[in-house]
């Protein structure tokens, strides 16, 4: 097996791992069901809450703390733009889903 091979599995595993155990990944799939689409625009709120602490963490880092929570406030912009991002997402599938069901007759016998 050659290099590209390893890096392309250790991808791999990592998209896995994040995907099952991160709270954030967690939340956005049980969103992404057709139970839980119209929780898709409030989620939005919590990516407000993110974006409130990234920027409490650049204040932070201003103030004289220590640098590394550089590493804090990028993990919290991405989490923020993820939740700002499932809203409009979830909106359209949504529609989409009612659609569907919309035109799916329903046989009563």
């Amino acid at each position: 097996m050659n290099l590209i091979q390893y890096l392309w599995n250790a991808s791999i595993r990592t998209r896995i791992f994040l995907r099952r155990r991160m709270p954030t990944n967690i939340l956005l799939d049980k969103i992404r069901t057709r139970k839980g689409l119209k929780w898709g625009v409030p989620a939005m709120l919590l990516g407000g809450v993110y974006l409130f602490a990234a920027a409490m963490c650049i204040t932070l880092i201003d103030r004289g703390w220590h640098p590394a929570l550089y590493l804090l406030f990028f993990l919290l912009v991405w989490n923020g733009l993820k939740f700002f991002g499932i809203g409009p997402v979830s909106l359209y599938l949504l529609a989409r889903a009612r659609l569907r069901e919309r035109r799916t007759p329903v046989f009563s016998g």
